[in-house]
């Protein structure tokens, strides 16, 4: 298993860690349930610990792939930058659900107000996790990105399509 293989493989759980969290965490403080939002909370430190795997594979995945003709620099940078700003509200997630954890532990009154906050940085987090997850698809993903060609293939096929079109007419 190589670096890019490695990254794609840990590179999910961040987004996907992140977004369940904060359904579960905002399902608990609705049930007012603090074993419910503790669950949040260890999904939101997972998350952390994944981004910094995330982080740990992303430099081996573009040495292997930003020399590849449908892959731009500009767009691996872009992606690296979305990336930074989310491990770093997902670290600063994963020490306020550490707090939050310890909190519900002892039942203190402060857990709802860490519990409101972890809501608020979680919804900073889905939107970085996003925008990561849009511009790491593009790296590899050119029929996504903004200003996609249309493949040789779909030209081909809309050209066949309209010769058909063309023919039924007359």
């Amino acid at each position: 298993m190589n670096e890019a293989h490695l990254h794609m493989v840990v590179n999910h759980f961040p987004i996907i860690g992140t977004i369940l969290g904060l359904g579960i965490l905002i399902t608990g403080i609705i049930l007012k349930n603090n074993t419910v939002k503790s669950t949040s909370y260890v999904l939101f430190i997972v998350a952390a610990i994944f981004a910094a795997f995330s982080m740990g594979t992303g430099e081996g995945a573009e040495e292997l792939v930003e020399d590849m003709p449908s892959v731009g620099k500009q767009i691996i940078h872009e992606h690296e930058e979305m990336a930074k700003k989310l491990a770093i509200v997902l670290y600063v997630l994963g020490v306020i659900s550490l707090t939050g954890l310890f909190l519900n532990y002892k039942k203190h009154a402060k857990a709802n107000l860490v519990s409101f906050l972890a809501v608020i940085i979680g919804i900073v987090a889905v939107f970085f996790a996003q925008q990561t997850g849009t511009t790491g698809g593009e790296v590899r993903h050119t029929e996504i990105r903004v200003n996609a060609a249309p493949t040789v293939g779909a030209e081909q096929n809309a050209t066949a399509g309209e010769q058909g079109e063309s023919e039924d007419k007359e």
